[in-house]
């Protein structure tokens, strides 16, 4: 199972970006999909979540920014990213608690990061 993160990159303060992080392997089901980023010497945090039934929440700093979706078709989840702001530079992980069977109990897999980098 892997989750394979992407769309991160350098835009200017004010702009956006898409990031996406798709589930690939055998699996039987993908639960809670979370966004999490992390500065170097910081702690990773919660920046956005949503559940499999579409349920979303969102760090307060990013509220009426960012917006994350998923499409259960295809495994993938999406964090439009608005207004961005220098503070928002960080390391992008995605993380999901997937289910490998019917019986198994879900387990939980991060994404690689992707790199989002906003200049002032």
């Amino acid at each position: 199972v892997q989750l394979q993160a992407s769309g991160g990159g350098l835009v200017q303060a004010g702009g956006s970006l898409r990031l996406s992080c798709a589930a690939s392997g055998r699996i039987f089901r993908v639960n809670d999909m979370g966004w999490y980023r992390q500065t170097p010497g910081d702690q990773r945090e919660l920046v956005a979540g949503i559940t499999g039934g579409g349920s979303t929440s969102y760090a307060d700093s990013v509220k009426g920014r960012f917006t994350i979706s998923r499409d259960n078709a295809k495994r993938t989840m999406y964090l439009q990213m608005n207004s961005l702001k220098p503070e928002d530079t960080a390391v992008y992980y995605c993380h999901a608690d997937i289910k490998l069977t019917y019986w198994a109990t879900s387990r939980a897999y991060w994404g690689q990061g992707t790199l989002v980098t906003v200049s002032s």
